[in-house]
């Protein structure tokens, strides 16, 4: 069997398997041990210290890499032989999902990202994206049309030197095009072998849910942390229901939860940041009491705050796998650490009790970004 066999295979595989799980508590009481995944990947050459996990049908690393920072996002600029090396690192660690997108840059992350896996591409899962007008010249403007579609997949296939995608998500929902012909689009791309799963991102329900009866989700990824918490409500009972994996982005509060934000900080147009209305200087002074609890925490635990602020997102749900982001390879070693640690249901209700006793101030996107998300 040729590879382009086997990966269309894989991808059947992988629909199959999607269309036939009635309920993630069933996945969940099949699922092995933390001990024995741990285990079986040391056998198979990964890290003992990292646990894995499932989206859907798809088994990535419990934390993953996201590899946005790394063109600039926060501002800097950044070498690409760091870059490719602290990809590398990160796998060293045990890190297998690195998530990325054509319009990261645009082109630069996948580029980047596709030379740093290329010596080792068949142990590692890469997530990129698809749903900007990138291809036309217009990378602000959504567009998920069957054709551009294609194009960017192509475009992504070469930029990350390899024949498949193993996640390829909708960026955005496109209100042009109904979410089922994006379905059936990425459904026949699947059947090529050029897609094995697909997702979603910041995606509404009802828009899961249409997607996911044309061609089954493995994952949905959006914005989520302890500071941010509407998917709980939004959207986890219908991933829950539909076996349906959750990736979320920012997972550290674009580094506001790990306390190297203080009420005196400013940022500078270049950084994400400057025009969001969680990091003006009156919403930082005000959600300082939430460093602090997070900070009294991370004490508890023996955990640094960035670690902390993982493992409470890691030790809520089976199904969650984080990808922070970073363009420093202490950062990245000290949030690897949280791989192993985890709350018990009683200190999760202990933490959410003091948590809901604190006013949180500012939403997280802009009004342009938030034109954009699905509601």
């Amino acid at each position: 069997m040729n590879r382009r066999d086997f990966l269309k295979k894989s991808s059947l595989a992988a629909l199959s398997a999607a269309g036939v799980w009635t309920g993630m508590s069933k996945v969940l009481a099949q699922s092995p041990s933390l001990s024995e995944n741990w285990a079986e990947n040391g056998k198979n050459g990964l890290s003992m210290d990292m646990e894995y996990r499932k989206l859907g049908g798809l088994d990535v690393s419990a934390i993953g890499l996201g590899c946005l920072p790394m063109v600039g996002y926060y501002g800097g600029k950044y070498d690409k032989k760091d870059m490719i090396a602290l990809i590398r690192r990160a796998y060293d660690k045990g890190v297998t999902f690195f998530d990325t997108a054509e319009v990261y840059g645009p082109y630069i992350s996948e580029e980047w990202v596709g030379e740093a896996l290329a010596p080792f591409r068949d142990k590692v899962k890469i997530g990129t994206k698809f749903g900007f007008g990138v291809e036309e010249g217009q990378p602000t403007s959504l567009n998920s049309r069957p054709d551009h579609i294609r194009r960017a997949v192509e475009g992504s296939l070469k930029r990350l030197r390899t024949d498949h995608i193993d996640l390829l998500y909708q960026h955005r929902v496109d209100p042009q095009v109904p979410v089922e012909e994006v379905a059936d689009t990425v459904k026949e791309l699947m059947h090529e072998g050029k897609v094995l799963h697909w997702g979603m991102s910041e995606a509404s329900a009802r828009s899961i849910r249409r997607a996911h009866a044309v061609c089954p989700l493995s994952a949905i990824q959006s914005e989520y942390a302890i500071w941010w918490r509407e998917p709980e409500t939004k959207i986890f009972p219908t991933l829950e229901e539909l076996s349906i994996g959750f990736v979320p982005y920012c997972p550290l509060g674009r580094a506001f939860l790990t306390g190297v934000i203080d009420e005196n900080s400013r940022f500078q147009k270049g950084d994400r940041r400057w025009n969001l209305p969680q990091f003006t200087p009156e919403a930082l002074k005000h959600n300082m009491p939430l460093v602090k609890l997070v900070r009294k925490w991370a004490e508890r635990k023996g955990v640094t705050p960035a670690q902390f602020a993982l493992v409470w997102m890691l030790s809520r749900k089976t199904w969650i796998a984080p990808i922070p982001g970073t363009t420093n390879p202490d950062h990245l070693d000290d949030f690897l650490g949280a791989a192993g640690v985890r709350l018990t249901s009683y200190e999760m209700k202990e933490f959410d009790s003091e948590y809901a006793k604190i006013d949180l101030m500012g939403h997280r996107a802009d009004p342009f970004t938030e034109s954009q998300i699905d509601k």
